[in-house]
């Protein structure tokens, strides 16, 4: 309690208090700072938990790691999908990086790579630049492999056949 017979405790309560809000306002400028600079950053991933069961669409543009159960579509077309070693996924991937750890039942599509890890198992296929299945890993299905900025071209056209055509028909 405060007794106003102190002159002692009196200027030193105001300037305790006066402090407190200045420092609470700079502490509360450098987080929203530090939160600016990290949200540009790929560096970030999200878990989902062993615990968590998720039936549906997943997107977003953050790696993702999964150790629980999804079934529906998980579409992060620039990250990182990691299915850890508990992860039980019933979904069509798409991702620019695909590291199989536990067990996948869905077609994998991966600008970048698919790994496939000695523990993991992954059943459908697969379109990627490349590809990495570990001695002791199990795979069932399609590989198909594009290069980079290939696109959706079809390997029996090539890109020269076309304008060809057009100029024997003029």
């Amino acid at each position: 309690m405060w007794k106003p017979n102190q002159p002692s405790t009196t200027p030193q309560t105001p300037e305790r208090m006066t402090p407190a809000p200045a420092s609470f306002e700079t502490n509360a400028a450098r987080p929203a700072a530090t939160g600016t600079t990290a949200a540009p950053g790929t560096g970030e991933q999200a878990t989902i938990g062993k615990s968590l069961i998720i039936k549906g669409e997943v997107s977003g543009s953050e790696s993702l790691y999964i150790d629980g159960k999804i079934e529906g579509t998980i579409n992060l077309p620039g990250n990182r999908v990691t299915v850890g070693r508990n992860g039980q996924v019933a979904a069509n991937i798409l991702a620019r990086e695909i590291v199989v750890l536990g067990k996948v039942r869905g077609n994998c599509q991966a600008a970048d790579r698919v790994d496939i890890r000695s523990e993991g198992s992954l059943t459908g296929d697969v379109i990627a630049a490349r590809i990495s299945i570990e001695d002791g890993a199990f795979f069932k299905g399609g590989i198909d492999i594009r290069k980079p900025g290939a696109g959706d071209q079809k390997a029996g056209v090539p890109p020269a056949t076309e304008p060809a055509a057009t100029t024997t028909t003029a």
